[in-house]
């Protein structure tokens, strides 16, 4: 009997151990085998503060101005991206799965087809850029992704943890290397320093990730210290038009 139910407990808590993975599954092309075990608990951790896996994964549509420069609307359930730049008349419209799109330069829509293929890859790599800005928390454990942890300091009265994000094969910038800061209490992210090269000693710059607020049922920071990343807003709905043509739409029409 001491042996069946050893047994059994032992089951029970693989199932447990099993369930609470899965709560935060790695993409495909996670590097698992080369990450530290206890800097992806920290990544899950971090996932948890920011909502949840399960309010990011129902998160659709969120909007977003990058640094007073162009304003992103993305559809994470399609791949549809929306660019509006602030200071001309361009407009962006990529499937960035695809890589498909159409473009509105000076009002006139573009039909060539070098230079579409040409500004819908900038588009893409816009996105790719702007939305790591705002959403990096929920893409620690991304493909290509490898994690390490690199120990605890103390700032005050804040414990902090640091994470190394490197990077194989993904992006546009793969040689790159993030540091980022971890609050011991809340498990957000608080500063992250970015790494030209991978082997760097010096960061090239640090910012800070503060002024954390609910969007949805998940947490967004905008402030960035020397920038600042606003209009943040997520919402359940917009009109499909928003990714077919050029026209504005306000917010209070979504």
């Amino acid at each position: 009997m001491k042996t069946f139910l050893t047994t059994i407990t032992v089951f029970f808590c693989l199932l447990t151990f099993s369930f609470a993975q899965s709560d935060n599954p790695p993409a495909e092309g996670f590097n698992n085998a080369a990450s530290d075990q206890q800097a992806i608990e920290l990544a899950d951790e971090v996932m948890e503060s920011m909502g949840g896996r399960l309010a990011w994964d129902n998160t659709r549509f969120i909007r977003w101005t990058f640094f007073g420069r162009r304003t992103l609307l993305w559809d994470k359930w399609t791949g549809n991206v929306r660019i509006d730049f602030t200071d001309t008349d361009e407009v962006y419209l990529v499937d960035i799965n695809t890589g498909e799109g159409k473009i509105w330069q000076n009002g006139a829509y573009l039909t060539e087809a070098d230079s579409i293929t040409k500004y819908t890859a900038r588009a893409k790599s816009i996105w790719i850029n702007d939305s790591y800005w705002l959403v990096m928390p929920y893409k620690l454990k991304d493909s290509g992704v490898t994690l390490k942890y690199l120990g605890e300091e103390t700032r005050g009265d804040t414990i902090e943890h640091t994470l190394q994000l490197t990077f194989d094969g993904v992006g546009d910038t793969p040689e790159n290397k993030y540091w980022v800061k971890i609050d011991n209490d809340n498990k957000l992210i608080i500063e992250w320093l970015f790494y030209t090269q991978f082997n760097d000693n010096e960061p090239r710059f640090v910012t800070p990730w503060a002024d954390y607020n609910t969007y949805g049922k998940i947490l967004l920071s905008g402030n960035r210290g020397r920038g600042q990343l606003t209009d943040i807003g997520v919402f359940e709905h917009v009109p499909d038009q928003v990714f077919e043509s050029a026209k504005k739409y306000e917010i209070g029409e979504w």
